[in-house]
């Protein structure tokens, strides 16, 4: 590949960016899914390359941390296993996010798996995208039941139904729960994303670099008055996509096809070793389709599990280390590398999170909790019920999602140890007015 990278903070599979404990390598899935030999790759890269810590990330992607000198061989190996983009410069925009239940969900709408194909295609082949930020990300919702509504995109399309048709309505800087700024049929899905990044492309300035920037200054009405030149599109009535059903990506779950489920599970804090994906990527082979799905919510799926394997799987899994049911505090607690691998975190967060862990388990509480190292947030891309910002190592300042608050939330306590949000949350979880 001889285009040039440019410079920029965010990892890829082609630019690995230094972290304290060593560089990190983003591996880009198309939709989240990855084939069993696939993960058998990045497994051995991560243990013959790097510090064998493989991430699952909140936009359903891989990452492997602790990469020293054997960057190009961690870089050829995977790119020979099929996980790199078809052009240097095609590497940065592959920022498709997909439900994970893509094809299989029985709520689904239409199969959004062959869209995204085309649009990941020219994504990577049309030259003039790959100026596009490596933060600016594309949401293509099929009305799954399973389905991460609250990270924000760049440009977001979920299909409904109006007047009897199938149609896509789309939003700019957002997610579908918001109010859509118009729809266009299914057939016109890509026509659609294209003529929005070009457009984007065309009238943002270079330090304008996502679509919310660009409308802060040119007004929704001017882009869509514009957008509507290039594309049909009509107003949507009644919108009402609802805010997806999270729990749904742990444990077992029907599929559209009779006598068939996935099977979701969670590495503890989203993070596994070699060992870990090697077996699950064994298990899709044995009893799935060959194939693992990654997650919004830094887990995983097993698609194409016959509903008889289902409990095998759940057991091998477990024996594995992965968690399988939604009560483990575990099971709905995240945190982002923290202070033992990045040079911004003030706190050591997944080691903090486990101790948390360990407390809500004995007072048998289960709720949603982000521990952050730093307020750039990078474990999370939506607001979490529950937020820790780490001030000190061991200290962590207690926010509460709270509609109309900007950031966390509201700030609730400051300069908290890890004991001292148990009690706090013990107690709010006890208090009748939250009952």
């Amino acid at each position: 590949m001889s285009c040039a990278l440019r410079p920029s903070a965010c990892p890829g599979l082609l630019r690995i960016v230094q972290a304290l404990d060593g560089g990190i390598c983003r591996i880009k899935l198309d939709g989240g899914s990855i084939s069993s030999s696939q993960a058998e790759a990045v497994a051995q890269a991560a243990e013959s390359f790097a510090s064998g810590a493989i991430e699952a990330t909140n936009r359903a992607n891989l990452q492997v941390r602790g990469i020293a000198g054997e960057q190009l061989e961690l870089i050829d190996s995977l790119m020979a296993a099929g996980l790199g983009p078809r052009t240097a410069g095609g590497d940065d925009v592959r920022n498709v996010m997909l439900s994970p239940g893509a094809g299989i969900d029985r709520q689904m709408l239409f199969d959004t798996r062959s869209l995204a194909h085309r649009i990941l295609s020219t994504l990577q082949s049309h030259r003039p995208f790959h100026d596009l930020s490596a933060k600016f990300a594309v949401q293509l919702d099929g009305g799954e039941a399973l389905a991460m509504l609250e990270h924000p995109h760049d440009l977001w399309l979920s299909a409904f139904e109006q007047d009897g048709e199938r149609r896509l309505a789309f939003g700019l800087a957002g997610c579908p729960p918001d109010m859509p700024s118009g729809s266009v049929a299914l057939d016109d899905g890509h026509s659609l994303v294209v003529a929005v990044l070009e457009l984007f492309l065309e009238l943002a300035r270079p330090e304008q670099t996502r679509m919310r920037h660009l409308l802060n200054e040119c007004p929704v009405e001017d882009f869509m008055a514009r957008l509507a030149e290039r594309v049909p599109m009509q107003a949507v009535v009644d919108w009402q996509r609802g805010t997806g059903a999270s729990a749904l990506h742990i444990g077992a779950h029907p599929q559209i096809e009779a006598d068939f489920v996935y099977v979701g599970a969670v590495p503890p804090l989203g993070r596994l070793d070699p060992v870990m994906l090697r077996g699950v990527a064994q298990l899709a082979r044995e009893f799935g389709d060959g194939h693992l799905r990654f997650t919004p919510w830094q887990s995983l799926l097993l698609p194409n599990v016959r509903v008889a394997d289902s409990a095998e799987v759940i057991r091998q899994l477990q024996w594995l280390g992965l968690i399988c049911e939604s009560g483990p505090p575990l099971s709905r607690m995240i945190a982002c590398t923290g202070s033992t691998g990045c040079g911004k975190g003030l706190a050591d967060t997944k080691g903090d999170a486990l101790q948390l862990a360990a407390l809500l388990q004995r007072h048998r509480h289960s709720l949603n909790v982000h521990l952050s190292g730093c307020s750039r947030s990078c474990a999370a891309a939506h607001i979490a019920p529950v937020t820790l910002l780490a001030v000190s190592p061991g200290q962590y300042d207690l926010y509460f999602r709270e509609a109309g608050q900007p950031g966390f939330g509201a700030l609730h306590a400051r300069n908290l140890t890890i004991e001292a949000v148990s009690v706090l949350l013990d107690a709010r979880l006890r208090s009748p007015l939250d009952a």
